[in-house]
């Protein structure tokens, strides 16, 4: 079964294709997202990583957390579920 990996502290110049290329040195990414800022269009410096066994997740893991990836310390970890946060009043 396919595990998602978090992954914290990429530079803004890192690609989903370069997230993709490098994680696929553990085994197979079935996908690989960097979250974008909706405002800014930016990337918020953060995305996931999916990979298609969880033995190459850890394997992942090792691999690259706390690693340099363009020229920042990034950090990887399982990623946990989506917590349920209640909805910010618009004034």
């Amino acid at each position: 079964m396919a595990k998602k990996l978090f992954v914290g502290g990429l530079s803004y110049e890192t690609t989903e294709a370069t997230l993709k290329e490098t994680f696929a040195q553990a085994g197979t990414v079935e996908s690989a997202t960097i979250i974008i800022d909706k405002m800014s269009g930016r990337s918020k410096g953060f995305g996931f990583v999916e990979m298609s066994t969880e033995d190459e997740a850890k394997k992942a893991v090792e691999m690259f957390n706390g690693k340099e990836l363009d020229g920042r310390n990034v950090t990887v970890n399982e990623a946990r579920p989506l917590e349920a946060r209640p909805r910010r009043e618009e004034f």
